[in-house]
């Protein structure tokens, strides 16, 4: 398999990135690994049915699940960033057939608990925390940008394909033999998608500078999403949304079997009915998003899925309950892939998958809270009321956020350029040394000084956001309009890689600065590196 298409076919169709064949493999790759992950969360919830009757413990599935992504999402991105992702991606999934076995074998010999079901939850999630901010970073350059939207939405049907054939065949396999056996299928398919990962010729960019460091990598990720205001907005957005919709997901097995008083077949219907509807929506997404603002669209699904989802515990027919549940995976999707798509544009290539893995700790971090909080009012108050509660809760988000839309910040052009100040020392510099401090001397006409403040609010935001540790900007107390802008990186390597990831939105922001100055002779820059001095 190639890494990169090397035609650009047109990308109208949503099914169309699937004429990239790297994509189509590694698509199926991503849609056997997530029935994998479905079949055994219904397994491991079902399971849980039997061992206790405490909603709290249900629920806690739900959060034991997600809780790894929200702990070792940060540690876990920098690590696809800095590390081979096809290695990482391999170890990721032996690390799920491995756990599949572990919970297959306690099981096959009555071992099992309701605690040590939810280590191994927790265990499991480790390696879905592995795995997804690796293949989120890959995808935007399998296909051209214009089919990223269409690429991540049938990721989000593969996603929604499992939701319903991962319930159906756990469903089945737990009806005739037993979960042991959804365990089983689960280790023997997560060994499958290892042969085709391992058949992937990665074209793995390697650069003539040392790698980042683990720690400092983690750093500039989280530095980077917090100063993108953007992004900031779409992991709030995102949180919000997934603390409020998991109520529904985490209490479907008490749903199923206490309010329609269902087994496990009632279970997977409406689970199934869920990805069915998600299936459905997200092969019309291409086109809804052509006529609908991206903000609009997540508005419009967060309300169909608040009143679709009191429905569903309202209703007293299962049929209809089933309908509702369509309704609610129409709109979920809608959502979800709508914060996700915006997710992926924001962030340039050399930090998506920390971007990305910050993006989905706020997912993971609201599902995880969400199912803990929603299962415990579900113990005092009742199922129904805690999912009404949930709907309330939507609405109130609704109202209180309706000002922080994603649209009212624009997207950056991220396209790579050489940037016009690339230092040339006078002697060799080593790689780690520093802290380097950079300061740049700009000469504005005075009336203009505020205008060029306000600019350099934004010029803070970018320098950061490429690693530097620390900005100021200062003005001259004896030469009135002189202001020097300062900036440190924590070493030479660290300072030589914001050459690599200079784009032409930087670009941008520099010639804009460079318009207020004043002097017939370019801003002066100057470098200077941290000399080591004995006490």
């Amino acid at each position: 398999m190639n890494q990169t298409p090397t035609q650009t076919p047109r990308t109208e169709g949503w099914l169309s990135p699937l004429k990239y064949s790297v994509f189509r493999a590694l698509w199926s790759v991503w849609l056997v690994a997530n029935i994998c992950m479905w079949m055994n969360d219904v397994a491991a919830a079902w399971t849980m049915t039997s061992l206790t009757t405490s909603a709290t413990l249900i629920a806690l599935v739900q959060t034991a699940s997600s809780l790894p992504v929200l702990l070792l999402g940060i540690p876990s991105g920098a690590l696809a960033d800095i590390i081979n992702r096809k290695h990482y991606f391999l170890f990721a999934q032996i690390w799920l057939a491995t756990n599949a076995t572990a919970l297959m074998l306690f099981l096959a010999f009555d071992a099992l608990n309701p605690y040590l079901l939810l280590f191994l939850t927790f265990t499991n999630g480790i390696g879905l925390a592995m795995r997804w901010p690796i293949f989120a970073a890959i995808v935007p350059d399998l296909v051209p940008r214009d089919a990223l939207p269409s690429a991540l939405a049938l990721n989000a049907i593969a996603m929604n394909t499992s939701r319903i054939v991962g319930p159906l065949t756990a469903g089945v396999i737990i009806a005739a033999a037993g979960s042991k056996y959804v365990f089983a299928l689960n280790m023997i398919l997560s060994l499958i998608t290892v042969i085709v990962v391992m058949r992937w010729k990665y074209q793995n960019y390697v650069s003539a500078l040392p790698g980042e460091r683990f720690v400092g990598a983690m750093r500039v990720g989280m530095q980077h999403a917090w100063q993108s205001n953007r992004m900031r907005t779409i992991v709030g957005r995102g949180f919000l949304f997934f603390f409020q919709s998991t109520g529904l997901i985490a209490l479907l097995p008490v749903i199923a079997k206490d309010h329609f008083q269902g087994d496990a077949h009632t279970f997977t219907l409406l689970l199934s009915s869920l990805g069915l509807g998600a299936i459905l929506a997200g092969s019309q997404l291409p086109r809804l998003r052509k006529r609908i603002k991206t903000s609009n669209l997540i508005t419009y699904g967060l309300i169909l899925l608040t009143i679709a989802s009191s429905g569903v515990v309202l209703v007293p027919d299962l049929w209809l309950a089933s309908l509702l549940m369509m309704a609610c995976g129409a709109a979920w999707i809608s959502v979800a892939n709508s914060l996700t798509t915006s997710a992926q544009m924001t962030l340039p290539g050399w930090v998506r998958a920390r971007g990305m893995s910050i993006y989905q700790m706020g997912l993971m971090g609201g599902s995880a809270a969400g199912a803990a909080a929603w299962g415990k009012l579900a113990d005092e108050f009742g199922v129904v009321n805690s999912i009404l509660m949930s709907s309330v809760f939507g609405f109130m988000v609704l109202f209180f956020i309706r000002k922080h839309r994603i649209d009212n910040h624009p997207l950056e052009d991220f396209t790579p350029v050489c940037p016009l100040e690339r230092p040339h020392p006078s002697a060799d510099i080593d790689m780690d040394a520093g802290p380097v401090m950079i300061s740049i001397e700009y000469q504005i006409h005075p009336e203009k000084s505020e205008e060029f403040k306000k600019l350099m609010t934004k010029s803070r935001k970018s320098r950061l956001r490429q690693g530097a540790l620390s900005w100021s900007l200062f003005n001259d107390a004896e030469h009135p309009g002189k202001f020097v802008e300062y900036f440190v990186f924590n070493t030479w390597a660290d300072y030589l890689r914001r050459f690599d990831r200079f784009t032409a939105e930087d670009l941008k922001m520099q010639e804009e600065r460079h318009r207020y100055h004043i002097d017939e002779h370019p801003p002066k820059i100057t470098r200077r590196v941290s000399s080591a001095i004995k006490d």
